[in-house]
């Protein structure tokens, strides 16, 4: 790999940011596609656009017959879950053999403790500080699990602004609904109120702390694999 490249690169790594290296197996020439430099007119865009979905690397021949391989660099997708509760607790074993980095984010000190979450960073911090310190971007999910809408509502509203691919929250249609009515008010557009997913988790009649654990992170894996709307559209 050119030098000019392998900055680039190291760069995107850096920022977080999606890239998929082109390299034509004949020749040997290489670009590189940054996802949030933009694609759409690249004459490889729908390829791309899946394998930025699916993080798989592999061969693809153009339709004027050009053997490329691209190779695929995503960041490490990330989980915070606002709330250090039984479900949380639950979620933790689950995102990691998923792949996910996970952090607790709860103010409420008497739960957020190492000893309740021993393997999985927790922040007893309130989750506007939270953000700051952790950086939201397009490859983390957002779980609010607290019901308390003083410790929910300030990060669902960050997480919409900042393009997260999942922001979910815990809680009934008819609070779910009041929620929607206080972040309007805050001014969040209905078409960011639009990707909350609400009630959390897929539809798997999910009882138990661990029952709902394993439909939230089925439904966080859809939505980074096939996209927040298309993985509504299959919901539907």
């Amino acid at each position: 790999m050119k030098l000019d490249l392998l900055k680039r690169l190291n760069a995107a790594r850096a920022a977080r940011e999606a890239a998929i290296l082109v390299t034509d197996t004949a020749s040997g020439e290489e670009r590189l596609v940054l996802e949030r430099g933009g694609f759409r007119g690249d004459p490889l865009a729908a390829e791309l656009e899946a394998r930025f979905r699916s993080g798989k690397s592999g061969a693809v021949e153009t339709a004027d017959g050009k053997s490329l391989f691209l190779t695929v660099h995503l960041p490490p997708p990330r989980l915070i879950a606002i709330g250090a509760v039984h479900i949380s607790q639950e979620l933790a074993p689950i995102a990691r053999i998923a792949g996910f980095d996970m952090t607790i984010v709860d103010p409420r000190t008497a739960f957020a403790t190492p000893e309740r979450f021993p393997d999985v960073p927790v922040l007893a911090v309130w989750p506007d500080e939270a953000i700051a310190r952790l950086g939201l971007d397009a490859y983390t999910a957002v779980a609010a699990l607290t019901h308390d809408p003083k410790i929910d509502d300030t990060p669902i509203k960050a997480a919409l602004e900042a393009g997260c691919f999942y922001v979910g929250a815990l809680g009934s249609r008819k609070t779910h609904g009041k929620r929607l009515e206080r972040l309007r008010a805050a001014g969040v557009p209905e078409e960011k109120l639009a990707r909350i997913r609400a009630p959390i988790g897929l539809e798997i009649g999910a009882q138990s702390p661990a029952e709902i654990a394993v439909a939230i992170m089925a439904e966080i894996i859809r939505a980074l694999r096939l996209g927040s709307e298309a993985a509504r559209e299959r919901a539907a």
